[in-house]
């Protein structure tokens, strides 16, 4: 007599295009895995591609995130995540959190951010002490410097690689990204932070780590991670970094 195995839906909210590919590929590992999930992506309205503050307070507006919130609804998902880690923690913690709430509202299912995810996660590896290795210009990733402290993770080191738009973060290959992680690590850091939705990392994830020696988190990872932890779901996952391996 056979078993169906139903899996889980965690949708997520994703502005623009840039590497919202990582969804089918964190689907395809996690298959691999043999915990499946179905992750499906509903692109958010960007008014401008730009890693500026006040763009990026738009691309995370309630009536941007309303709407696609609504079309997760009408999917029937178990769980809904903002898959924007700047257009998350720019609005500060109190604003996040809001953030969360009318996402939570307008789906009607459990929420979160990946800003959240990214403390979330740290948490769940007991990390304290940790290097960002930022896609972003200096004043965008000062303020995920400032949302980290809120949750007492002290940042050592903060670099900054100064993109300006998701679309060229998108283009950055194996290479570019294993070289950018490993130059910005830290000695004093138990774990390097990658925040960029629009950076291509979830195929690398073990590479990143044998790379450095130690935990690396990235957007897309800890998205999912999140996503998945909303709903219950905390099973092992070889393959995905020691995030999803505890």
């Amino acid at each position: 007599m056979s078993h169906t195995v139903m899996s889980h839906t965690v949708g997520f909210l994703y502005p623009g295009h840039s590497a919202e590919d990582e969804y089918p590929t964190m689907e395809r590992l996690l298959a691999a895995s043999g915990a499946a999930a179905r992750l499906p992506v509903v692109h958010t309205l960007m008014r401008e591609d730009a890693h500026r503050v006040d763009a990026l307070l738009d691309i995370g507006g309630d009536d941007v995130l309303g709407d696609g919130a609504r079309a997760l609804r009408s999917m029937g998902v178990d769980a809904a995540v903002w898959a924007c880690t700047s257009g998350s923690f720019v609005f500060g913690w109190d604003g996040a959190a809001a953030q969360v709430d009318g996402v939570r509202a307008a789906a009607d299912v459990p929420a979160s951010s990946t800003s959240f995810a990214f403390v979330n996660a740290a948490r769940h590896l007991g990390l304290r002490r940790v290097a960002v290795a930022a896609t972003y210009p200096r004043d965008v990733a000062d303020r995920f410097a400032e949302f980290l402290a809120q949750a007492d993770i002290t940042v050592v080191s903060l670099s900054c690689k100064g993109i300006v738009t998701a679309a060229e973060v998108g283009t950055l290959g194996r290479e570019d990204v294993l070289d950018f992680v490993a130059a910005n690590d830290h000695a004093d850091a138990e774990a390097v932070l990658v925040p960029d939705t629009a950076l291509h990392t979830v195929a690398w994830l073990d590479d990143l780590e044998q790379r450095l020696g130690k935990p690396v988190l990235t957007a897309n990872q800890v998205s999912v991670w999140e996503g998945l932890r909303l709903i219950g779901d905390t099973a092992p996952r070889p393959g995905l970094g020691a995030l999803f391996a505890t």
